[in-house]
């Protein structure tokens, strides 16, 4: 065979690799040109390869040699299939894991980040800085002309249903929608007269904790968690108490069962599907252990589900509520659980679309949304529900996680590339962060003020923990599309670490 094989992937098409027909057999010779291609960087971490089909025609080979050779490269770990996606070049780890938090609780504190919060956020809002500080991950890969469409259907079919006051709980089309996706997604039977539509995941929280909580009761949270989730409970004057969260299997159960045992916790506020910032998808075996406990201590869970339909794999993690006998939400004698979502991680962060969903506490619910915003906006709600029943919004997410298990890819060879001995990570399932622990003694508040004035934002770590336990970590965001300008600030950020450290 003397036919070249080209186009390795979209990101060395043009480019030659060496021609095949010599004594090697042929699935041996496909190897070496996936092989040299990784090995001088055309093809990166989190690269997909070309397709069976079009690696046979630029090489001149069979399909099932084509096969038989990506299956070798998978054997020896160079490549790695996903279902339905098809074989991507694989991320060799070399820097050790994130450790877990500190055993031991602190007990129940306030949080002590807000003008760390408040600079964080400013950072973010500025355009001139590249945007590692933020979790936005559809932005890896927007969905602009989806939206699009689905808008001018709507404006052009219900134009003044748009303009009018929308239901306090929703619009009833987006609660039957979701309805049908969530069955559809992960075989949840949920009544959408369940659901309330909210003004993002973060209104979702805060009704679902005021619904179910009062000032100084006690919220337990995963160790690191998200820090809006700690701001939101300072501010309706509760306390968080900390539960140590394992970086590959999440809550530490015996962690959360000493933590009831020792107090009373009146709620939990955890995101067992896909955590923020570890990226650690909490095992089903697990989470159901967890739900005895709940149960028997007579907790209830707030689950944060905005991450769960981004996992890498494309294996949606069952939201708790519904693990339950036949997955429903209704009479089961578990604990008491409240699910929250939104559309802004995986569509459409600027429309403020979210949800909480329990049949329990809708009356509280609706109160509580009546007394904050009344309703949220229609056109939003309707464009996305046309976005869910056209089966652009399925179609968007198989895109989604394909870009951002690259980018995470892409973002952990870059980090093991430059920054300094000491330094470790996480190794997400899912999401749009990366979470990085820094050389002992390093301060990432001072890496997070140098970084600003170089043109780059970072959120430090401090502000995911109410007793700022991770003074010397940084969450990193991969929610864009990667660019030189990425590879700069990267770059930048493993000196600046290395200086400090030395």
């Amino acid at each position: 065979m003397q036919a070249k094989a080209t186009a390795v992937t979209a990101q060395t098409e043009g480019c030659s690799a060496p021609q095949l027909g010599g004594s090697d057999p042929l699935y041996r010779q496909v190897m070496e040109v996936v092989a040299q291609s990784i090995s001088s960087g055309a093809l990166r971490p989190g690269d997909r390869l070309p397709s069976l089909r079009k690696m046979s025609s630029s090489t001149g080979v069979s399909i099932p040699t084509v096969q038989q050779a990506y299956v070798e490269l998978e054997r020896h770990r160079r490549v790695e299939s996903r279902p339905r996606s098809g074989f991507f070049v694989r991320h060799v780890a070399e820097l050790p894991l994130v450790r877990a938090a500190p055993r031991g609780s602190r007990g129940p504190a306030r949080y002590r980040s807000v003008p760390l919060v408040q600079r964080v956020y400013e950072a973010i809002d500025r355009a001139d800085l590249v945007p590692l500080g933020i979790a936005n991950p559809t932005m890896a890969r927007p969905a602009t002309k989806a939206l699009g469409r689905c808008m001018r259907r709507v404006m052009s079919r219900q134009g003044e249903r748009t303009i009018n006051y929308p239901p306090t709980l929703g619009e009833p089309v987006l609660k039957r929608q979701l309805a049908f996706y969530l069955l559809d997604s992960v075989g949840a039977q949920i009544d959408p007269d369940s659901i309330c539509i909210t003004n993002g995941a973060q209104e979702a929280l805060a009704l679902a904790l005021q619904a179910v909580a009062c000032t100084g009761d006690v919220v337990a949270v995963e160790s690191p968690t998200y820090h809006g989730m700690l701001e939101l409970i300072d501010s309706l004057g509760m306390y968080a108490l900390e539960i140590e969260t394992c970086p590959e299997d999440g809550i530490s159960l015996r962690a959360l069962e000493r933590a009831l045992a020792g107090r009373k916790v009146k709620v939990c506020l955890f995101a067992t599907t896909l955590n923020n910032p570890l990226g650690v998808s909490m095992p089903q075996a697990n989470r159901a252990q967890m739900l005895e406990l709940l149960a028997r201590h007579q907790t209830t869970l707030i689950e944060d589900d905005v991450y769960g339909e981004l996992r890498f794999d494309g294996q949606r993690a069952v939201p708790s509520q519904f693990l339950r006998s036949g997955r429903t939400p209704s009479t089961h004698p578990g604990p008491d659980v409240l699910t929250c979502g939104s559309f802004s991680k995986t569509v459409a962060p600027g429309y403020r679309v979210g949800w909480v969903i329990s049949a329990r506490h809708r009356d509280a619910i609706a109160r509580l949304k009546r007394s904050h915003s009344c309703g949220s906006p229609a056109l939003p709600q309707l464009t996305l529900a046309d976005m869910l029943a056209s089966g652009d919004y399925a179609r968007h997410l198989i895109q989604l996680r394909l870009a951002l298990g690259q980018n995470a890819a892409l973002m952990t060879s870059q980090v093991e590339a430059h920054f300094p001995a000491g330094t470790r990570i996480s190794k997400p399932r899912g999401g749009g962060v990366l979470w990085v622990e820094l050389p002992e003694g390093l301060d990432s508040e001072d890496l997070f003020e140098r970084a600003i004035d170089a043109g780059v934002s970072i959120a430090p770590g401090g502000i995911f923990s109410p007793g700022k336990r991770y003074s010397n970590f940084v969450r990193l965001g991969f929610g864009h599309v990667w660019d030189e300008a990425t590879d700069r600030a990267l770059l930048w950020l493993g000196g600046e670490v290395s200086r400090l450290a030395a």
